[in-house]
């Protein structure tokens, strides 16, 4: 549906709360980089995160997979995340900061070397991630290294907060393109070329494939599996892992995922995100809807 066909109170709306996340952005930055990361994930932790119903959709989601969690437990959790997302978001929103403080952070993981010895091959890579940590981190330190990581997205549904979204992906280094037919072409001639594209997998797919995600049946999608094995490229699972100053990352990107089966592919990657999730629930976003029954 295009701005004109939406009705005008759906637009009002869009246009007045993206009038406050623009508020926020620029009070933010204004403010000591260290300060702005932490004010920002204490206003989504103490009023957006509870207002806006994300605290109560983070909460049923902990509920559904660890159930046997004692109850304050999750709810530590779930603040937690809520910071997290808060401190995401304005660290992607510091277009210059962010890049700046990634730019010399360590790569770890045997994904490292996969990633350098395709890219003097000029072999395609599909890097793969879920919301977790901060997932730009990773794409922040390898365009510093002079890597053109191309990036894959979703249009939000607010489209006065989606122009400037964008302008944050590509503020970054790299180009970005749309889900859906009108970025098909971009991102296809990029893997063609020996691009390295990112995809994020981790949300909730309508005509999915229902794959088991930390025990429970969840609709995903294989297109990053796809990809790879239609473009002969290494799919390579890495995340940018906050650390516990709040501040910093390690970024790692672990072994290239073995061509099979695009379930099998994707599976392999469920199973690397859970096992991330386990170790340190909190630094997932457990705010979106993931285990819808449609």
């Amino acid at each position: 549906m295009s701005p004109q066909q939406t009705p005008f109170s759906r637009r009002a709306g869009h246009y007045l709360s993206n009038l406050a996340i623009v508020a926020l952005i620029r009070l933010a930055l204004l403010l000591p980089y260290d300060t702005r990361v932490r004010f920002v994930g204490w206003v989504v932790q103490h009023v957006i995160g509870p207002v806006a119903g994300y605290r109560t959709r983070a909460l049923s989601n902990l509920a559904l997979i660890m159930p046997e969690t004692p109850e304050t437990e999750r709810q530590q959790i779930a603040a937690r995340c809520l910071n997290n997302v808060g401190r995401t978001f304005i660290e992607n929103y510091s277009s210059r900061d962010f890049p700046a403080r990634l730019a010399d952070n360590d790569l770890e993981g045997p994904g490292v070397d996969a990633l350098e010895k395709a890219h003097k091959e000029n072999r395609p890579v599909v890097l793969v991630t879920g919301h977790y940590g901060n997932y730009e981190a990773v794409r922040a330190a390898l365009v510093a290294r002079g890597y053109r990581i191309g990036g894959l997205y979703r249009n939000m549904a607010n489209p006065y907060f989606n122009a400037h979204y964008v302008r944050t992906m590509e503020a970054f280094g790299g180009p970005v393109f749309p889900k859906g037919r009108r970025g098909t072409a971009g991102f296809v001639r990029h893997l063609k070329d020996g691009g390295q594209l990112v995809l994020l997998f981790d949300q909730h797919v309508y005509d999915g494939t229902t794959l088991e995600f930390l025990g429970e049946p969840a609709k995903t999608a294989l297109s990053a599996a796809e990809l790879s094995l239609r473009y002969n490229a290494e799919l390579i699972p890495f995340y940018g892992i906050r650390q516990e100053d709040g501040l910093t990352f390690r970024t790692l990107l672990e072994a290239p995922v073995e061509h099979s089966t695009p379930e099998q592919m994707t599976q392999h990657l469920n199973d690397s995100l859970a096992a991330h999730i386990r170790k340190d629930p909190a630094q997932w976003f457990w705010v979106h809807r993931r285990w819808r029954v449609a």
